[in-house]
């Protein structure tokens, strides 16, 4: 795999020197928020993973290559029409065929392993979907974080989700949940689930340590869980009502597969005026400082 990487030189010398780096995804500018606002948070959580004091690297598929890092210019050309939306299994089908793809939480974290990158700072991640006992739709990303060593940083699971059934599949996989700050999983867009995380850490140090020794063990991912600002964040009873109406409207269209999460979370975003956009570009730049200082921490150790 390592023939297929493009590694932005800004990137590979900080590889190379041991100082901190952190992976962005990229399907959060082809996919999950519209135009410009997506080039405009990506931006800015670039920015951000630089003022924390560690280089960022947004990764996605273009021309045939695994791209770790991107120019202004690269992340243009994802909002195209078009751009694949690539998880583990889409991977190599892509790069054969030269097509743009955008990596979600699963395709980053593998990419960014390869590179040698131990944190990753996304959104939500992708989980156990309501009705999922039915459907059988259950995200990549949760096996993705039983088996690839990477540190994620992310405001939970996307509250569009099944989130006591995600809680559980991450137990099955083996995957430390942490919380940042707080005792409880967030809810993506509200602060709270009032579901319990395995263990809270107080500091990026704590938690560089923790991610240190589970990789000493030989095991594989964990999950950092930062909520959501104060300032931005909405009522837990408020989504789920815009979440079951967007569910509702779903079926009816008949609605499937990875078109499930992008035709919800426009759906809550119209329904709540504009407010989980808001949210959503708010956590996604918090969840980027948080890694920096990660990174940054366990560059140290």
């Amino acid at each position: 795999m390592m023939d297929s990487l493009e590694i932005l030189p800004e990137i590979a010398t900080a590889l190379a020197e041991g100082r901190p780096v952190v992976a962005l995804e990229s399907t959060v500018i082809a996919h999950g928020l519209p135009t410009p606002t997506n080039l405009e948070t990506a931006a800015a959580m670039e920015q951000a993973v630089r003022d924390g004091g560690a280089v960022p690297a947004t990764i996605a598929v273009l021309d045939g290559r695994i791209r770790i890092g991107l120019t202004a210019d690269d992340r243009a050309r994802l909002t195209e029409p078009g751009v694949a939306k690539l998880s583990r299994r889409d991977l190599a089908a892509t790069l054969a065929s030269g097509a743009p793809g955008a990596t979600t939480v699963s395709a980053t974290m593998i990419c960014a392993h390869v590179a040698g990158i131990r944190v990753f700072a996304t959104g939500g991640i992708g989980g156990v979907h309501r009705g999922a006992q039915d459907s059988m739709d259950i995200s990549a990303d949760l096996l993705e974080l039983g088996r690839t060593p990477v540190l994620t940083v992310s405001s939970g699971a996307k509250s569009i989700l099944d989130l006591p059934r995600t809680l559980e599949y991450l137990e099955t996989q083996g995957v430390p949940v942490l919380g940042y700050g707080t005792d409880s999983l967030p809810a993506f867009h509200s602060r709270e689930s009032g579901l319990p995380v395995d263990r809270r850490v107080d500091s990026a140090e704590e938690a560089a340590r923790i991610a240190d020794l589970h990789w000493q063990l030989g095991l594989g991912g964990l999950l950092l869980c930062n909520p959501v600002p104060e300032d931005a964040a909405l009522p837990g009873q408020d989504v789920d009502a815009w979440t079951d109406a967007a569910l509702a409207l779903a079926a009816e269209a008949g609605i499937s597969g990875k078109a499930v999460t992008p035709f919800l979370l426009s759906r809550v975003a119209q329904a709540s005026d504009g407010r989980t956009l808001r949210a959503n570009t708010a956590l996604l730049i918090a969840n980027a400082k948080v890694g920096a200082a990660v990174a940054a921490a366990l560059s140290r150790q």
